[in-house]
């Protein structure tokens, strides 16, 4: 084993931490008798050598020797090792990727085709592992001839052929599952897969291989799902139900072995914890990847996920309320009842159900409403649950709390006002008073006075931002002599962002804080810069002085800091038009380069000028480039009234409220408050097309 290792030039490579001379202790690593030390080999790997899916030359010199390893019987944990060569060799770069490259990334689209033909070239072992004395080496042998072997109808031939004599029910999944990538990798034969899978949903399997095969069925071929796939799922969930297992989440004692030091150890203990909770650990997987089939299909989904969140077993409803959280972040639809039954879990006596539940509330803001009552009665009943406490960092509101703030719920009020009294205030405090608009009143004095006690040093920025976050949503004017008093002393650390957030604060006062006009006119003296446009900003709403402002403006406007130019473009449109002279600067820069500078110059512009000619073509092709723009386009849209019908922008409009789609839904990832920004999106095109009689912006 490893004959030639030292013959590589490992010195003279490189990995993602630096020179590569540490690789082969790695591979010796994977090979020994010792577990931890096998781990730590192994959590190295992925954290250094193929990191985040990286190929480095290192990678590729390692190849050879994990072949080695994963047909040595004498290696323990050989099907980690596939799934690491699966992870090497299984990266697709499709011509638009290769398109995309630019010159540092050439060479790494070499390395990842050079692994993948390496590992593809010795794809051949994995037939043999299929049957593996190693559940484990067979749990990983299927999927990985799906995706690296050169000869599907081969693979999938291999895959019939093992499902009657696997005894393993988790493997025989992943020959289901690897006869799906079969089919998604290689579309003709995604008939050919669909017909077997069809079979053994439909055939007297287990139920899990039925769930299974429905899922990849799901993925490679929708249009074959049978139309009563919800009745079905759900049988089939009962069914699994019905087996012998756990009644749900319980406390597990500890391990007595020492706890991981790495990564993938600590990963790898979570995954076991929960899975000996649960009597079919892989059952959450199957729905999953169910979901991911049905797609646009939200009927459907939905009526699943209800049918899960109303599970005796705890776990499914815990699965359950998970994928709520992502079908509804993703995709628009009548959530009313789903939520209302996401909401009933708060009242669990089971933590981690009740968590999940409020976590998925939270990132929903106006669709949680009708669990409104079931989150108010969650707050009033756990006020320990109301902050945060973390381990680094400041302290942050619960879940719950910010869920029923994002309502407009006053009865958040009490946890609010307790928050507020706290030695250390919760970071995100502000941002929930913002959305409970008049309501919050009764805090102003609390945040006034807190204000009022922060030290101005290093650390005034973190204190005071929250305070002043939640008294610029009260418009609390009463409050200018203590924000006049953290603009007047901010320090040096992080004081350019503590003046910006006094400035928008005094700026949300009007005129009720003229007290602070003189050192208002003071910033200006520094027209171009950002803090001179944001003080003329707040200048404005004080005192309404355009002459005083205008030039500043002006001057910003010209700037070369794309930043700084849309800070002032949008400042400028504030004045409307009383900044009727900024037009053809404005007008200037519908040109630019930058996407989101041409968005805030062109509605700056409608907004001095009130003309819609020049600025609609401008919003409406920021809207087909860059989707994350909308709602400020729509915004500005609204406000310019009625759509014409028949016009561009009404085509717009209407295409985005036909949409199933969020706007903003991403494959992999998303924001917390993505939902928010879309069925903001969506209230706002129907305000713009809103008492449509053929005229308005004809555009």
């Amino acid at each position: 084993m490893f004959s030639g290792i030292d013959e590589v030039g490992w010195a003279s490579m490189e990995h993602a931490y630096g020179p590569a001379d540490d690789v082969p202790g790695l591979l010796r690593g994977l090979a020994s008798a010792d577990a931890a030390e096998r781990e730590s080999a192994l959590d190295g790997m992925y954290g250094a050598v193929h990191h985040q899916g990286d190929v480095y030359a290192c990678t590729l010199a390692c190849i050879p020797f994990l072949f080695e390893l994963v047909v040595d019987t004498r290696v323990r944990d050989r099907g980690s090792l596939v799934e690491l060569l699966t992870s090497i060799g299984g990266i697709d770069l499709d011509e638009d990727d290769e398109d995309d490259l630019d010159e540092d990334e050439i060479e790494g689209a070499a390395n990842y085709a050079m692994a993948a033909a390496a590992v593809t070239a010795g794809a051949g072992v994995f037939f043999e592992l299929m049957a593996d004395e190693d559940p484990g080496v067979r749990l990983a042998a299927p999927l990985a001839l799906a995706t690296l072997h050169g000869h599907p109808v081969r693979v999938l031939t291999v895959l019939r052929e093992r499902l009657p004599v696997e005894a393993d029910g988790e493997v025989r999944l992943a020959l289901v599952e690897a006869a799906g990538r079969v089919a998604l990798r290689h579309r003709p034969l995604a008939g050919r897969v669909a017909d077997w899978l069809a079979r053994l949903a439909a055939e007297e399997y287990a139920p899990g291989l039925r769930l299974a095969a429905l899922a990849q069925l799901a993925r490679c071929a929708p249009e074959a799902v049978p139309g009563d796939v919800v009745a079905v799922v759900s049988g089939l969930l009962r069914e699994l139900r019905s087996g012998p297992a756990p009644s749900g989440p319980q406390q597990v004692e500890p391990p007595v072995e020492r706890a991981s030091s790495t990564l993938v150890g600590q990963l790898r203990a979570l995954s076991a914890a929960e899975s000996a909770e649960r009597s079919t650990p892989w059952a959450a997987d199957l729905l999953r990847t169910l979901h991911v089939g049905l797609d646009d299909r939200v009927e459907d989904r939905t009526a699943l996920l209800a049918d899960q969140l109303c599970s005796p077993d705890p776990w499914q409803r815990i699965d359950a309320v998970r994928m709520s959280g992502g079908l509804m972040r993703a995709w628009r639809g009548p959530y009313e009842g789903l939520v209302r039954l996401v909401g009933a879990q708060l009242t669990d006596p089971e933590p981690r159900l009740a968590e999940a539940a409020s976590h998925v509330l939270e990132e929903l803001f106006g669709l949680a409403a009708p669990a409104a009552d079931a989150l108010a009665e969650r707050v009033a009943a756990d006020p320990g649950a109301w902050v945060r406490e973390w381990a680094s960092g400041p302290p942050g509101l619960g879940s719950a709390v910010k869920a029923l703030a994002r309502l407009g719920d006053a009865r958040v009020l009490p946890a609010l006002a307790t928050a507020l009294e706290r030695p250390e205030i919760p970071h995100d405090v502000g941002f929930a008073i913002r959305y409970l608009g008049a309501a919050a009143a009764p805090l102003a004095g609390a945040l006034r006075r807190r204000l009022g006690e922060v030290g101005l040093d290093e650390g005034a920025y973190d204190r005071a931002s929250p305070l002043l976050s939640g008294l610029t949503a009260l418009r609390a004017g009463e409050a200018a002599p203590e924000v006049l008093r953290v603009l007047r002393g901010a320090p040096e650390y992080r004081g350019e962002w503590l003046r910006t957030a006094a400035l928008r604060a005094l700026g949300s006062f009007g005129p009720a804080a003229r007290c602070a006009v003189p050192e208002l006119r003071a910033l200006l003296r520094r027209p171009g810069t950002a803090a001179a446009t944001e003080a003329a900003e707040a200048l404005w709403a004080v005192a309404g002085d355009a002459g005083a402002v205008l030039p500043v403006l002006l001057e910003g406007l010209r700037t070369e800091r794309v930043h700084d130019c849309r800070a002032a473009a949008s400042a400028l449109g504030g004045l409307g038009a009383a900044a009727a002279v900024a037009a053809p600067g404005l007008r200037a820069l519908l040109a630019h380069d930058e996407l989101w500078l041409r968005v805030d110059a062109a509605i700056a512009l409608w907004e001095v000028t009130g003309r819609t000619a020049d600025t609609v073509p401008v919003l409406l092709a920021a809207w087909e480039k860059n989707r994350h723009v909308r709602v400020r386009v729509a915004d500005c849209l609204a406000r310019m009234g009625p759509a014409a019908a028949g016009s561009d922008a009404a085509r717009v409009l209407r295409a985005e409220l036909l949409s199933v789609r969020r706007h903003n839904a991403m494959d992999g990832g998303y924001g917390s408050h993505d939902t928010y920004e879309d069925e903001k999106l969506l209230a706002l095109c129907r305000r713009a097309l809103l008492g449509n009689t053929g005229k308005g912006i004809t555009s």
